[in-house]
């Protein structure tokens, strides 16, 4: 794999073109509708880039969109978020890349501009410089780089990211560019899910030391957040989920306790953790990893009586809302969410893959399915649906 990525970056540093180029994709046509097409991709714009796509990771957010359950969600579209690329040509003005390089794309973008209140903010990293178009599915200008090889008839983007297809278009803006010497199928799963458990745990929670921590949804998200937790010395950590084929996994990366709510018949499951948490009194933490609003109120109310916090990191569905009583705040909980863990996009991604280089940050254990081929995407999503799939990334090369 390494090999062909040498071979293609030499070939792309020579002969990088601005012409449009057709390639495989897979398009969202409708609800549950993905089909293999071939697609035009066009050359970028100013400010954009055109990537060579080696391999993908599905995440649940593509699957949520897929079955209509996204208000953003259009159609027909090309999904995909989680990627491993290379450069194969930029557009005027762009400067931060070059062809050749190795880069991961980031549906949080960063724009860096000093005018850009959120960028130069160490509160946030929701740059909204081009929030208003990615929403829509096109590019900056207004329209998008994809049409169907068949008809000409445009396709639309996703999350300003598209991976799903074997080249892609971003603005240059929401592009990372890691050390070339990372394995892009490690790298590519920086591009969402593990960088927002681990951020939502070490930027948005800042956990302490010696802290109670429970994990709502044994995911690949619920692992990075039992990982980070554990990394930063979190004292008892506990797992919530109902598939108990997760909890081995989870007691090797830092729980201690894991709990099937199937186990506890209508018992609701903030009660069992706040009878059992090591005060009495609820955690010190607690994170939602399911989307689930239903869990959203047992993550907020397992979490501790004067201080605990509640970070809600799962995407719910369109229209849902949180019911709790007002008294759970008057109490001292509090509850806030997280985009992409608080990680501004271009500085961290490159930061988390040298981690992970150095040996301080494990993904080894998220991958557990890989597949080859744009059309073997389908397979991926059979597995992910499994139950037993953390990732499952794509080959492309």
């Amino acid at each position: 794999f390494s090999r062909t990525i040498e071979k293609l970056s030499r070939t792309h540093r020579s002969s990088s073109t601005m012409e449009p180029i057709k390639c495989k994709a897979m398009v969202a046509f409708g609800v549950n509708d993905l089909r293999e097409e071939e697609v035009i991709v066009a050359p970028p714009k100013a400010g954009e880039v055109r990537m060579k796509v080696m391999c993908n990771a599905l995440c649940h957010t593509d699957i949520y969109t897929l079955s209509g359950q996204d208000p953003e969600g259009l159609f027909p579209s090309i999904l995909g978020h989680e990627a491993g690329c290379v450069v194969e040509a930029v557009g005027e003005g762009v400067t931060s890349v070059k062809v050749g390089d190795h880069v991961v794309p980031g549906y949080t973008p960063q724009c860096k501009g000093s005018d850009c209140m959120f960028c130069m903010s160490p509160k946030t990293n929701l740059c909204p410089k081009i929030r208003g178009t990615q929403g829509k599915g096109v590019m900056p200008d207004g329209t998008s780089r994809f049409t169907l090889a068949k008809d000409g008839s445009t396709v639309y983007h996703f999350m300003g990211c598209s991976t799903f297809a074997e080249y892609t278009v971003l603005a240059e803006i929401s592009i990372a560019k890691i050390d070339p010497a990372a394995s892009l199928e490690k790298a590519c799963l920086f591009g969402c899910g593990i960088s927002t458990g681990l951020g939502a745990v070490w930027n948005n929670a800042k956990v302490e030391p010696f802290s109670s921590v429970a994990v709502f949804g044994l995911g690949a998200v619920g692992f990075a957040v039992v990982q980070a937790a554990k990394a930063v010395g979190a004292s008892h950590i506990v797992g919530i989920d109902v598939n108990p084929n997760k909890f081995e996994m989870a007691k090797k990366l830092g729980c201690d306790v894991c709990y099937n709510p199937k186990d506890h018949g209508d018992e609701p499951m903030q009660q069992v953790l706040v009878k059992n948490s090591p005060t009495g009194f609820g955690f010190d933490y607690t994170f939602d990893c399911t989307g689930n609003v239903n869990v959203m109120r047992s993550a907020l109310e397992a979490a501790h009586r004067g201080w605990g916090q509640c970070c809600l990191v799962g995407v719910a569905a369109a229209g849902k809302e949180i019911a709790t009583r007002p008294f759970q705040f008057i109490t001292g909980r509090r509850c806030f969410g997280t985009a992409f863990g608080g990680w501004k996009t271009r500085d961290a991604i490159p930061m988390l893959t040298d981690k992970m280089m150095k040996g301080e940050i494990a993904v080894d254990h998220f991958i557990t399915h890989r597949f080859n081929g744009v059309g073997e995407t389908t397979k991926a999503i059979d597995a992910l649906h499994s139950g037993d799939c953390l990732r499952a990334v794509v080959h492309y090369c």
